[in-house]
């Protein structure tokens, strides 16, 4: 071997191995801790910007007070969820997605967020959304709006959700977004396993926003529905 070849075999290492420190001391670090409910679930925490998110979907079934929730069975009869006034929820696999609940159990006064906490509003998922790096003219927009951030909020290589040819999932900021699904205002299920549907606590007219991640997305859905619909919550930190 020569020693042009040696020299550039050995500049080579040496650009790899910098690049390779270079991204390691660039790894996002995040401060992390937890919150418990009312009804004893223990939640992960992290805080992203100056926001503080649960990285788990809410599974409460119990108001602050200690009042229940209305429970209908995820393949009940359909308009038992459709014709339910009240605040009501109802699952998949709680253990896994926690629970989908109604407009009216989030704007109960009796409060599902734990002590110190609130469900998400629109604005927060708006600087959420900013923070991790949608540009601020794409925020305001309904439907598909951003590049990638739904990247970084989905599980590493998405796991969790359905094979991909190329899985995008980073969890970069450990939010770990799964595919819940979602209740139907006619009762309906959408439990596929292919998307994810979070609540705000903003209302518009009879409806709410609410933030929609899909499996062939690397972009967030905002947008505003019907009160009867049954999606997932995450809270921030009051």
């Amino acid at each position: 071997m020569t020693f042009k070849s040696s020299f550039i075999i050995v500049l080579l290492g040496f650009l790899f191995f910098t690049a390779c420190k270079k991204e390691e001391n660039t790894a996002l670090e995040l401060e992390t801790s937890s919150v418990t409910d009312v009804d004893g679930n223990t939640y992960k925490t992290v805080k992203i910007g100056d926001q503080w998110w649960m990285t788990q979907n809410l599974n409460v079934k119990h108001f602050n007070d200690g009042a229940e929730l209305n429970y209908v069975a995820i393949f009940q009869d359909d308009t038992l969820w459709s014709n339910s006034v009240g605040p009501t929820y109802t699952y998949v696999n709680d253990s896994i997605y926690g629970c989908l609940y109604n407009q009216a159990a989030v704007q109960d006064a009796r409060k599902l967020a734990p002590a110190g906490w609130h469900v998400a509003t629109d604005a927060d998922w708006k600087k959420l959304e900013q923070t991790i790096g949608m540009a601020s003219s794409e925020v305001e927009k309904l439907a598909w709006r951003g590049t990638a951030e739904a990247e970084y909020l989905l599980p590493k290589n998405s796991e969790g959700w359905p094979i991909q040819t190329v899985p995008f999932g980073s969890d970069k900021y450990k939010m770990s977004v799964l595919p819940a699904g979602c209740k139907l205002f006619n009762g309906q299920s959408s439990t596929n396993g292919n998307a994810a549907f979070f609540w705000t606590s903003t209302q518009i007219a009879d409806g709410a926003y609410y933030r929609y991640f899909d499996y062939q997305q690397k972009t967030i859905y905002r947008q505003h529905t019907y009160n009867q619909y049954g999606m997932s919550i995450r809270c921030v930190k009051d």
